[in-house]
């Protein structure tokens, strides 16, 4: 399960309404042409996709077992989340259909913070996507729900993510405890970044 960031910001029942609009407003396309909202009619790729251990056994938050009912229930989860301006899931399609990712946002208005958690198929992981697709989603996220503070987890043992998350400039936390969908836990190191400190960076929050 997603767990609240470290750092707490002040945040005005006003700014907090208005990221909760801005992720029901929020349109994947951003994020690049074949990014969308996954859906019913994804049901069965995206289990495929999951159900790919060099993937999913690194990530903390998915559902458990990867099934096409609990994927279902996943997508349907996320799908009613975003409507309270909570959630996001994305995935993209490669030309033959098959999904080579997805993205996972979860956003706590009232916090002003959101994560990510996500990931590539294996034949995609070392062809620079990771690197650049995470900027870009980090820029969007910033300007799209209108956040001011992204946080990210990794395994302990996720040399590929932790690399991605630092070259973007993220700032080490330490660890935290992270909770698996099956109840068991995970050690994982931590990392967050506010947009003051993006901005510091010279990196945009348009994309």
């Amino acid at each position: 399960m997603s767990a609240p960031p470290k750092t707490r910001l002040y945040v005005t029942p006003e700014e907090a309404g208005a990221i909760r609009a801005a992720v029901i407003a929020a349109d994947p396309s951003g994020l690049g042409g074949d990014c969308t909202e996954a859906s019913d009619s994804d049901v069965q790729a995206l289990t495929h996709l999951l159900a790919d251990p060099s993937l999913s056994n690194a990530i903390y938050d998915l559902t458990s077992p990867i099934t096409l009912e609990t994927v279902s229930a996943w997508i349907a989860g996320a799908r009613a989340k975003r409507q309270r301006g909570e959630a996001l899931l994305t995935v993209r399609r490669a030309a033959d259909g098959t999904i080579y990712s997805y993205s996972y946002f979860t956003v706590w208005p009232e916090l002003g913070a959101a994560e990510i958690a996500g990931g590539f198929r294996a034949e995609h992981q070392g062809a620079g996507l990771g690197k650049t697709g995470a900027r870009r989603s980090f820029a969007w996220m910033f300007e799209a729900f209108k956040v001011r503070l992204i946080c990210v987890t990794a395994a302990l043992d996720n040399v590929r993510s932790a690399r991605v998350i630092e070259a973007a400039g993220f700032l080490p936390m330490g660890e935290r405890q992270s909770r698996r969908a099956d109840g068991s836990e995970r050690r994982s190191r931590y990392w967050e970044m506010s947009i003051e400190q993006w901005r510091k960076l010279g990196l945009s929050t348009s994309g």
